[in-house]
This record gives structure tokens, sequence and C-alpha cells, in this order.
């Protein structure tokens, strides 16, 4: 380690960077935000090359900074997992374990699991942040990632949790006002709730059917007068009868159970949307990692 960089840092830093700002670094350390400037400055005069931009609300990485961060966090990682293997860390998982999930099933059954797990492996630390857009998968601010469908790159660690379906949905006074589709043509003719997340191509709904050779997959283009990026708000608009909506299975199966809502098409299959814990796979030995991605595949498989 050269005098550019020392190695307290590779800690500052990366909190730096997750806060987004400098007040929100400060208020994270437990330092003044003057406090936080000068350790800033004092670090990129030893780099000798600007590590952030600064604006008055907010903040950036230059270039450097962003090399800066990635080594930063490649480094703290492999810390970690030599602290784990030499401190017998096995029985009992200990340190930071910093979670990214969506809104809905995050707020709904990924906090509910993490509220468990801190409380069987209360040396663990957990940051849970929920987002409408998924980071992108080379990010390294996350440790682990709950996503819907297995993410096509081979350069991270996909887990299968749990079984999940879209299905298509509406209340029964919605059809029995406007009919129920009977194939997903007729779906033109309704009004669907659209929902805008991710990097999913927005009104644009794929059914398929059949098996093997005979299977095929028909592209419906939606309309309809409702559209919201929470999926939360989606279904309470179909439990108020409004349209038709696709939905992740584990966000209306308890309206699908007391009758306020109907699977619509159900002999039509749309894209996969099983849960999957994402993480790089060079967490594969990091001891909190692998034991809280096996509690949510306990917890959601059952």
């Amino acid at each position: 380690m050269t005098d550019s960089v020392q190695p307290a840092d590779l800690g500052f830093f990366s909190i730096l960077a997750a806060s987004g700002s400098l007040s929100a670094a400060a208020r994270e350390l437990g330092l003044t935000p003057a406090a936080v400037s000068k350790r800033l400055a004092q670090m990129e005069k030893r780099a000798g090359v600007p590590l952030v931009n600064r604006t008055t609300r907010r903040m950036m990485l230059t270039p450097e900074g962003e090399v800066y961060i990635e080594h930063a966090r490649r480094i703290l990682d492999e810390i970690d997992a030599l602290g784990e293997l030499l401190g017998g860390a096995q029985k009992h998982p200990t340190g930071l374990l910093r979670v990214n999930a969506t809104l809905g099933f995050g707020r709904s059954h990924i906090a509910p699991c993490i509220s468990r797990f801190v409380a069987l492996y209360p040396q663990v630390s957990v940051q849970l942040q929920l987002s409408v857009t998924p980071p992108p998968l080379t990010d390294d601010t996350f440790d682990v990632c709950i996503r819907f469908g297995a993410p096509p790159d081979a350069r991270v660690v996909a887990r299968r949790l749990a079984p999940n379906r879209r299905l298509l949905c509406a209340s029964p006074s919605y059809l029995g006002r406007h009919g129920t589709p009977a194939t997903p043509h007729d779906l033109a003719a309704h009004n669907c709730i659209g929902i805008r997340q991710g990097d999913e191509a927005y009104g644009i709904w794929r059914l398929s059917s059949g098996r093997g050779a005979s299977r095929r997959t028909e592209t419906i283009r939606i309309n309809g007068n409702l559209t919201t990026n929470d999926g939360e708000i989606a279904v309470k608009w179909a439990l108020d009868g409004h349209g038709i909506l696709m939905r992740a299975e584990w966000d209306i199966q308890e309206h699908l159970a007391d009758g306020r809502l109907v699977v619509v098409l159900p002999d039509y299959e749309t894209p996969e949307a099983d849960i999957y814990a994402v993480y790089a796979q060079r967490h594969q030995l990091s001891n909190r990692i692998r034991a809280f991605v096996d509690f949510l595949a306990a917890e959601l498989g059952s």
C-alpha cells in the first residue's frame, strides 16, 4: 500500500460513495460535513487526482473515483472474507450486509425476513435499500440483490429462492361490467393497468400456450388509462375494479384467495418471474452472505 492510499481510507470512501452526498455520509459516519469534506480533500491530495465532483446538493464520482471505489470494495470484501475464515465465523456470521430489493416485494417479504435473520444472527448489521429499478449487475454498492427472473449474466451468482408466476387478474366487478377475455387478443378491448418498472418493455404483454413444437407466444400491446411505477398502487386499482393487471403471484395471492381478484386467461403463461438472490462470484466464500441467502431460501421456499 503506497502513501497515496491509506487502509482507513477504503472504508471511509466506500461509505461516502454509497451515501451520495457529503451530508449523508457525515450522518452515517457520525461526523460533521466539514470533517468529511476535510478528510476527502486529504485523500484527494494524497492520490493526486480529484475523486469526487461536488455540487450544492449531490456529488458524483470522477472516473478516478470510480476506479478507486471498485478496488476499495473488492479489498474490503476480501478482508471481511479473510476475517471470517480466520475467526471461525462459520458458526456465527458477522459484519455488514447490504441488500437491495424492489419496493413492494422488499417491503412485504424481504424486510420481515431480515427482521427474523438479525434476531438469529445479531452480530450481522443489515442495510436494506428498496428501489423501483434494480441496480446494474456490475454495481458493487450491494452485497445481495433480490430479483425477479434469472439474470443473463455469468459474472454473477444467481440462486433461485422460490418459484413465482406472473398472473393476469381483475376484480369480479370489472369482469362483470366488461366481460371476461377468452383469448389474448381480447385484451385489446379492455382497460389494462400498466406498470413501468426496470428495463421491462412497457405496454407489452407476452402470453404463451402449448408445449414443445406446438408452443406459441403472442405479443399484446395493451391500452389503459392508468399507469404507475408502484406495484402496490396497481394492485389497489385492480381491486377497485379499474381494469386487468399482470402481477406476480406473491403480490396478489391473498386477494386471489379471498376472491377479490380472479385469474384471467389461466391457460396462458407469462414470462418467468422466479425469485433469485444475486451476488458477485467473489462473495461465494462470505459466510454472512451465504447464511443470509440460505435463510431467505428456507423462509421464502416454505
